[in-house]
């Protein structure tokens, strides 16, 4: 969307426009509407563990939590104060609009300080989407490095009208903070999931989870694969054909981005009813392995385990993935190497693990994952859906 929010192509014309402009952008050259200031470099006896002003580096904008301080009193220009708009140029490079307390930017931070022809957020896009361009300026092989010169030289298409700017800029803005704000919840809805797989499966040799539902205090019950499933070899070539990966479990085949030989012979494929465990032979160590939700026929190469009366096989989609179980089929699996190790069944069946005796409780368990899942899931699509729109407005709404 933001493409088409930008012209394009020579013309002086977006594709999409707010109601009430139509005169044409003009091309200026960033240094006439922007001034990039320089930050400060410092030697290392000047950057403090504690002090009076947090020194803002290139790493805090992304995953270093760890701050310096400085005790120097200086210009203001060297100082970033809440809603600046800054710049990255070395090493990872691009706008950001700067949400904190007073701070010293270091020497790989610009500040961009605007002329009134240029509105604040319409300059974060513009930045923010010009970075392919700006790169062919870039300096130096080993990381990305742009410099002020070329920057400043850099010609952009803009609206006359700052009004025109402001209003794209506040839409992409509030398009930004959705998508940030689905990303949290996507974020924090894996963090959870990777935490209670933790802790809702016995590890150490307990058979106690730290986490169980009310009403279930009983000892889980030690058992071995083949107790609870037997191997099944039924074939067909008229049903609809399934997929096992590690990343995505069990899915038809039709859902993939990989091409099919629609010439394929299908005739040994095996059968798979709902609620089989369904396993890679030789990427069952990386726990390429689920139960099935789909009735269909899956490649002779993978494994069908098919559960008897005491399994409830979305449990077990959770259960067979658990990092200490995964370790056992590389144990177990035969071959030289990871790239020729098989676990075949009669080996999976000598596996032990550790279940609830009660149905009901491997029901709650399992159904408890799938819900996440399905949360985890939709808010992935939502975010993806923002993405996209971004990227089509983009595309529209800039020259």
């Amino acid at each position: 969307m933001l493409d088409k929010m930008f012209p394009k192509g020579g013309s002086l014309y977006p594709e999409i426009r707010f109601a009430g402009f139509t005169d044409p952008w003009e091309q200026r050259k960033l240094g006439e509407v922007a001034h990039f200031i320089n930050g400060r470099a410092y030697s290392q006896n000047e950057l403090l563990s504690s002090g009076k002003y947090p020194v803002l580096r290139v790493g805090n904008f992304y995953t270093n939590d760890s701050w310096y301080y400085s005790n120097l009193e200086l210009e203001d220009k060297n100082y970033a104060y809440e809603g600046d708009l800054l710049y990255t140029w070395s090493a990872t490079f691009g706008p950001h609009i700067w949400h904190g307390n007073k701070v010293i930017y270091h020497y790989h931070i610009w500040k961009v300080q605007l002329e009134a022809a240029l509105e604040k957020l319409f300059a974060f896009q513009l930045l923010e989407r010009d970075k392919e361009r700006i790169l062919s300026d870039k300096n130096g092989s080993t990381m990305v490095h742009i410099t002020k010169t070329g920057i400043e030289n850099t010609s952009v298409l803009m609206p006359c009208s700052v009004e025109e700017q402001r209003r794209i800029g506040a839409f992409f803005d509030r398009l930004d903070s959705l998508i940030t704000l689905h990303q949290r919840k996507y974020d924090k809805l894996c963090v959870l999931k990777k935490s209670m797989l933790d802790k809702m499966f016995p590890k150490g040799g307990s058979l106690y989870p730290e986490i169980r539902f009310a009403g279930f205090t009983d000892p889980w019950e030690q058992r071995k694969l083949g107790e609870l499933f037997e191997e099944s070899d039924e074939r067909a070539s008229d049903r609809e054909i399934l997929s096992v990966s590690v990343a995505n479990g069990i899915y038809p085949a039709s859902e993939s981005d990989r091409e099919t030989n629609p010439g394929a012979s299908l005739a040994n494929y095996k059968i798979v009813h709902f609620g089989d465990v369904v396993y890679n032979s030789m990427r069952m160590w990386q726990g390429a392995v689920d139960a099935s939700r789909y009735d269909g026929i899956v490649s002779p190469a993978y494994v069908v385990a098919r559960p008897n009366s005491e399994v409830y096989a979305r449990f077990f989609a959770r259960l067979l993935r658990q990092p200490m179980l995964l370790k056992q089929y590389q144990q177990v699996s035969q071959g030289n190497s990871k790239d020729t190790q098989v676990l075949k069944f009669d080996d999976f069946a000598s596996i032990g693990i550790s279940m609830p005796a009660s149905e009901n409780e491997q029901r709650q368990i399992g159904g408890f994952f799938d819900r996440l899942d399905s949360l985890i899931t939709l808010h992935q699509r939502k975010l993806e859906l923002l993405r996209n729109i971004k990227k089509s407005m983009l595309d529209k709404m800039f020259v």
